[in-house]
Order: C-alpha cells, then structure tokens, then sequence
C-alpha cells in the first residue's frame, strides 16, 4: 500500500509549463526596464508561471515544514551539541522563540514543526506528531532505518503538503531539526556524487578538526557498512539517512505534484531536494535554491541539483532559515510581475523604438 501512494506521488508529479513560462518571459520584457536587468527575479518569475501554469501567479498562504528527528549515530559523537538538543529545540519552535519562527514571522510564513523521529514522548497544541520512531538506528553499525520506514516518512511529508494545500498555502520550504543531521546528508552527498567523505563532511553545529576527522571516519565507515546502492535513492536513505531528511523528500514530492514552489533551504535540505530529485527528477523544476550555507559540501550539493542559491549569507544554522528569508525575494518577484508597468501602459519609449 504505502508503495503504491509513494508511485503515485512520483507519478503525478508533471513538468513545468513551457507555454506559461514563455508568456511570462515575454511580459517581464515589455515593463519598464531593459531586458533581463532585474536577473534573478526575472528567472524567478519565469520559473513560478512554470511551475503554475499562470504567467502572473498568485500566492496565499506560505509555510516552511520543519521535520525534526533523531540520529543514532550521534552515538559515535560526531556534533558539538548532545542529542537531547533536537527535542528542547522543537519546545522552542512550537513556543515561538526560535530563529527561524522569527524570521517567518517577518516573511508572512506559518511555520509547522513535524515531530517525525524525535526520541522522545513531546506534546504541545502546535506539534505535529507524526513520529514514524523514536530517533534512527546508529548508521555506523548497520542501517538507519528500514525501506518501510523511510517510504512511510516520506508519505508523511507528502500528506502534510496535501493538507495544507486544501488549506489555501501554496508556497512552502524546508526545515529541519536533528542533532547528526549534517553527518547523515554528508553520507546521502557521498553515495549519491560519489565524493569522498572529506569533501562532503563539514563542521555541522561547530567541531574542531580531529572531531571533524572523527565524524569523516564515521561517514566512510557508514557507507562500508551499509553499502547503499547509489542507482536506487531510497536504498541510500534508508541506509544512512534521516526521518527529518526523509520527512523532507515528501514535502518536496508533495509540493512539486500540486504544483507548488517548494523553496529549499541549506545543507540538510539540500540532502533531501537530492533525494527527491533521484527518485522523481521532475520535482527538481519545482525547487527554488534559496542560500549557501558555510557547511562544507553545500555548493556541491547545489551543483548537483542544477540550483543557484538567491542569497550568500555565511549562514549554517538550518530549520529553514535561509529558505525562510528568500520567500521575500520570491514575493518580490510575484509582484513585479503583476504590478510593474509596461512601456505601453506608461508611455515609456522602449530601447527597441525608433528615435
């Protein structure tokens, strides 16, 4: 059964609208500007009638998914930070306090915390409790999770993206939560561009060098152990992966199948955009590359998925922040698409007229 939604999910997922995005093109060259000087919001623009079908569309109500789960393999201490980190954080999203509920609040954005692995019984009127289990098993010693259970993360995602479509939102972005997320997205780099671990394993939440050493050692003896299949993308997730990365792979999926923008935030998302891109390549056109993150093995990542990232900031903190911020940015494109002027409706001479 679950394999059957998550082939529908993939299936349903369509291509961009060439049509919609070239009378797009076409508009953005008749305002009042030379062509293609507002660049990246240009292509942003493009993309959205792409994605829609509508060359001015609009958006209502925005939302970043952060997923939060736990690592087994922070056993094999890998992060600055202890584990019991991942669930005080999600206390601190559903509260309100958090960096990246700041900055939604600034862009307009809901944000809606997924308790999708947390090793821990948590409860709060603003948590969604979607626990798939308790935390991921230890990569180093054998696979994080079980195929079953990353299809049924995965799905959790998707559905989460469904609900809150019927509820008027179409644009959304990632975010996460997970003390060892940044070794197991290491890892999904690794097997998936065929990088070594010491290009792909950076210093997550702020490790020193011979920890920094620890955590690639912990990496290569991750992928030795499990042997992924790099031909088949869920083998790798469920291997040395995470439930908040797999969570992650449904909202893209979900996003891309109703057509929806899905803004893709820093490395750990990246990890997943990844992912989903291998399992379903047509979701790919529906991601939008927000920042670059300090984390080692980002720009990769994003060479990888054919994303440019909006914004170079010098951030690594994650939970969305950064895709958070470019919802701006994208908002900014919308609306010079449906409220600047063309030559004709200002009378402005355009640069191809005659003087």
């Amino acid at each position: 059964m679950m394999l059957h939604r998550f082939t529908e999910l993939c299936a349903g997922i369509e291509p961009l609208d060439g049509e919609a995005e070239e009378q797009a093109r076409n508009h953005l060259d008749q305002l009042t500007k030379p062509p293609g000087s507002l660049g990246k919001l240009e292509a942003i623009a493009a993309q959205l009638a792409g994605m829609t079908g509508e060359a001015k569309p609009e958006f209502g109500k925005k939302a970043v998914i952060v997923m939060a789960g736990d690592h087994g393999v922070c056993e094999e201490g890998v992060s600055a930070f202890p584990a019991a980190v991942t669930p005080q954080m999600v206390m601190n999203f559903v509260a309100g306090g958090a960096a990246v509920n700041v900055l939604a609040r600034q862009a307009g954005a809901e944000v809606v915390c997924v308790d999708i692995g947390v090793n821990g019984d948590l409860e709060h009127p603003q948590l969604v409790s979607r626990k798939v289990r308790k935390g991921t098993a230890n990569m180093a010693k054998g696979p994080a999770m079980s195929r079953e259970e990353a299809l049924q993360a995965i799905l959790v995602g998707a559905d989460i993206v469904e609900q809150y479509v019927n509820d008027g939102y179409r644009m959304f972005a990632t975010g996460e939560m997970g003390i060892g997320n940044t070794t197991a997205s290491a890892a999904i780099l690794s097997v998936l561009s065929g990088m070594a671990p010491d290009r792909t394993v950076g210093r997550g939440t702020g490790i020193d060098d011979a920890k920094m050493a620890h955590k690639r050692e912990v990496v290569s003896k991750a992928i030795a152990v499990n042997r992924p299949n790099a031909a088949d993308a869920l083998d790798v997730l469920a291997k040395v992966g995470g439930l908040e990365i797999a969570g992650l792979v449904g909202v893209i999926l979900g996003a891309a199948k109703h057509r929806c923008p899905v803004v893709i935030d820093g490395f750990i998302s990246s990890a997943a955009a990844l992912v989903a891109a291998r399992l379903a390549p047509l979701s790919a056109g529906y991601m939008i590359g927000s920042h670059l993150s300090q984390e080692q093995g980002h720009e990769a990542l994003l060479d990888e998925l054919g994303l440019t990232p909006l914004l170079q900031l010098d951030m690594r903190l994650g939970e969305g922040t950064g895709a958070v911020l470019a919802f701006t940015l994208i908002d900014a494109a919308v609306k010079i698409m449906r409220e600047m002027a063309t030559f004709a409706s200002a009378g402005v001479s355009s640069g191809g007229e005659s003087q």
